[in-house]
């Protein structure tokens, strides 16, 4: 039997990996910046740069927990084909 769904369908917990992975992003380009005073000799950024560069840590977590939701999908729609075949 085929499987019915198809290759470009959103998954539950796509949206999640995605918005995980745009705030990752975002928090690893703050910490670039605000690392770089340190080699180049010039003043520090404020704090608020340093708040910005805690998002690399929570696009992580809604990545994975983005993941998690994915996995969970998958394992219940498994359980219900083996409960519909039996």
């Amino acid at each position: 039997m085929r499987d019915k769904t198809q290759a470009n369908s959103a998954e539950p917990g796509d949206g999640l990996v995605r918005a995980g992975a745009i705030v990752f992003i975002i928090g690893a380009v703050a910490t670039l910046v605000t690392v770089a005073p340190l080699f180049l000799g010039t003043t520090p950024f404020p704090t608020y740069m340093f708040v910005l560069s805690m998002l690399m840590g929570v696009g992580f977590l809604m990545a994975g927990a983005g993941v998690v939701r994915s996995a969970a999908a998958g394992r219940r729609r498994a359980r219900a084909g083996q409960l519909s075949e039996g």
